[in-house]
């Protein structure tokens, strides 16, 4: 298997772009996704030939969930690697995306496949590629809490034994990205500064939430 890029200087100007409506990826995380339509085969296909890497972005129409056409795109996305690739029947792929770093997209280019393309800059989320860049400023306990709380409220069980040996970036993008939230407070999760920022976020969302009532189930589990 290709190595896995280190810093934004190892990956390539442009990359396919995968639409997709409140799929958030973060960096060092994982994704699951079920693969079938004939577009997306293909860019799956030029994938596993090349270098592995697809852009996951959001469509900024979030009203359907895998768009048409070329609808416009937000400003950011993720690069993901695929780390799993199997394919489960004649027109299905099951693949996982690991996260790489997020990006800007530049510009969309001009294209002969049914897939999207785009030029990408990641300079500015060379921290991205630092695993635990950003924990110190997280108050762990105060996330912990909240997680507590949720639970509590969503009448879950966590498995505090995995979350106790997870590292706090690891833990609070795990969250983010399975957070039962919308599109926009997606891409507010993927788009905030610092780690810690994003903790906060969740913890704002979370206590909004429970403050509102009702009992949403999440799938922090």
């Amino acid at each position: 298997m290709l190595k896995r890029p280190q810093s934004p200087a190892d990956l390539p100007a442009s990359v396919p772009v995968f639409p997709l409506t409140g799929a958030l990826l973060l960096p060092y995380a994982r994704r699951p996704l079920n693969i079938f339509e004939p577009r997306y085969l293909d860019m799956v296909d030029h994938a596993l030939k090349g270098d592995r890497l697809i852009g996951l972005i959001q469509p900024r129409d979030t009203s359907v969930e895998s768009p048409e056409g070329r609808v416009p795109l937000e400003k950011v996305g993720t690069v993901g690697r695929i780390v799993q690739f199997e394919q489960v029947e004649e027109a299905r792929y099951f693949v996982i995306l690991e996260g790489l770093c997020r990006f800007e997209l530049i510009k969309e280019l001009p294209t002969m496949t049914p897939f999207r393309r785009a030029m990408i800059d990641a300079s500015a989320y060379a921290s991205d590629f630092e695993r635990e860049f950003g924990e110190d400023a997280v108050d762990r306990p105060r996330f912990l809490k909240m997680m507590r709380d949720y639970a509590e409220f969503g009448n879950f069980d966590l498995d505090w034994d995995e979350i106790e040996k997870t590292g706090t970036a690891d833990l609070v993008n795990f969250c983010a990205m399975v957070a039962p939230w919308g599109a926009a407070e997606k891409q507010a999760l993927l788009e905030a500064a610092t780690l810690e920022t994003r903790a906060e976020t969740l913890i704002a969302m979370a206590e909004f939430e429970m403050a509102r009532g009702g009992n949403r189930a999440s799938p922090l589990n």
